[in-house]
């Protein structure tokens, strides 16, 4: 299966992760056509050669052209990627990233995700390095992602509340579960938006499995130490193995008697915004004959809060509850087809290594068919079409 390593000896930041990618292999012009997407103003994306302690790598820093005061609640972060011409899985993917961070935000502060000011992660600089990072990572499509132990640093960093210790404690929340250790280097080694992005991305943490390394890239970071560069080292191989399509997730569920239904929608919607993988109901006859319905809600281990508090705050259930399972995929590829109506992306999916199905990304068809005026299933079931008499070539 092919697989993305982080090795975060010292650590892991959003401008980081986005050196490594592009020493990796991304195309520069492609992630600024991408990032152009989001419809921002006011920055640019700087990327030089650079090295630390001889290791040469790539240096990403983006800077902000016009000084602003903006902080941003996690909804004016969604406006601004829904109201983007980004594709569906990044759109998702950064949202899932924002999203780690305001729950981690929500906990240490005692209020609702929803109330969380985003402050220096509201900022472009890191709607920037969060957004890339899902370009990157749609853009290479891994089977799976391996994260080393994650170095988080020592001391003190300076935020809009003051100093604080390092991990700083959005980060601290963030990285629970995930094998850490700290000291090795007297600064902030890992950011709320570094852990967030191996939280969001990450399969394995701490995995020993074998790995043929094809690709290696550095990304070069702003810190300076005598003894340990200051690199984040990510690599591109491949495993004999497709367990690396398998993670552990969660599965929440709760009985539902004495509810409007026409409420479910609404719950099922903030459910999904709030990064779940699948929402779904089932009718049941609960006690005394009384007929009912079970919500399920699958996600990822990080958000079960804000899920917990979705629930609670909007069904009337009384109580909830959480079972871990093996969640196992297919290994997933995206592609672009060319059409009458331009270029749609496709996606494609692997059963050990074998093909096993073809489509269109929906969101594309979607938003064709509303630019063109015509039924999605018009747009859907042409580029079915066109893969149907090309799938040699697909």
């Amino acid at each position: 299966m092919r697989v993305l390593c982080y090795d975060c000896f010292s650590g892991i930041s959003g401008d980081m992760n986005l050196g490594a990618m592009l020493d990796l292999g991304i195309e520069e012009s492609y992630l600024k056509s991408e990032l152009d997407k989001l419809n921002l103003r006011g920055w640019e994306l700087k990327v030089e050669k650079a090295q630390k302690h001889g290791i040469h790598g790539t240096k990403v820093t983006v800077k902000q052209t016009m000084h602003e005061h903006a902080h941003r609640h996690l909804s004016d972060i969604e406006k601004i990627i829904d109201g983007s011409s980004l594709g569906g899985d990044v759109k998702e993917l950064s949202m899932k990233i924002f999203r780690k961070i305001a729950v981690a935000e929500a906990k240490v502060h005692g209020i609702p995700v929803e109330e969380v000011h985003f402050h220096e992660v509201g900022a472009i600089d890191s709607i920037v390095d969060i957004t890339g990072a899902a370009i990157c990572f749609a853009a290479l499509n891994p089977d799976a992602v391996f994260v080393s132990e994650i170095e988080l640093g020592s001391g003190f960093v300076k935020c809009d509340h003051g100093n604080l210790p390092v991990p700083a404690p959005a980060t601290a929340e963030i990285v629970k579960g995930m094998p850490v250790r700290t000291g090795g280097v007297g600064f902030e080694a890992t950011t709320p938006t570094g852990a967030a992005i191996l939280s969001a991305l990450g399969t394995g943490f701490g995995s020993t499995q074998a790995v043929k390394i094809t690709r290696t890239g550095y990304g070069v970071g702003h810190k300076e130490h005598p003894d340990i560069p200051n690199l984040l080292r990510v690599s591109l191989g491949e495993t004999a193995s497709n367990s690396a399509t398998g993670h552990k997730a969660l599965l929440i569920e709760s009985n539902i008697d004495d509810m409007n239904p026409e409420f479910y929608d609404h719950i099922s919607e903030r459910l999904f915004k709030a990064g779940a993988s699948d929402v779904y109901f089932s009718q049941i006859i609960m006690k005394k004959g009384r007929p009912g319905v079970v919500l399920k809600v699958i996600c990822e281990t990080g958000i079960e809060d804000a899920v917990k508090d979705i629930i609670f705050k909007e069904s009337t259930t009384l109580g909830i509850r959480i079972f871990e399972f093996r969640k196992e995929t297919l290994a997933r590829e995206f592609g672009k087809i060319s059409t009458v109506y331009g270029e749609i992306t496709i996606k494609k999916s692997f059963y050990e290594n074998l093909p096993v199905s073809v489509k269109p990304e929906y969101e594309d068809c979607k938003r064709i068919a509303s630019e063109k005026g015509i039924p999605v299933k018009e747009v859907y079931n042409h580029v079915m079409g066109l893969l149907s008499l090309n799938k040699d070539q697909i």
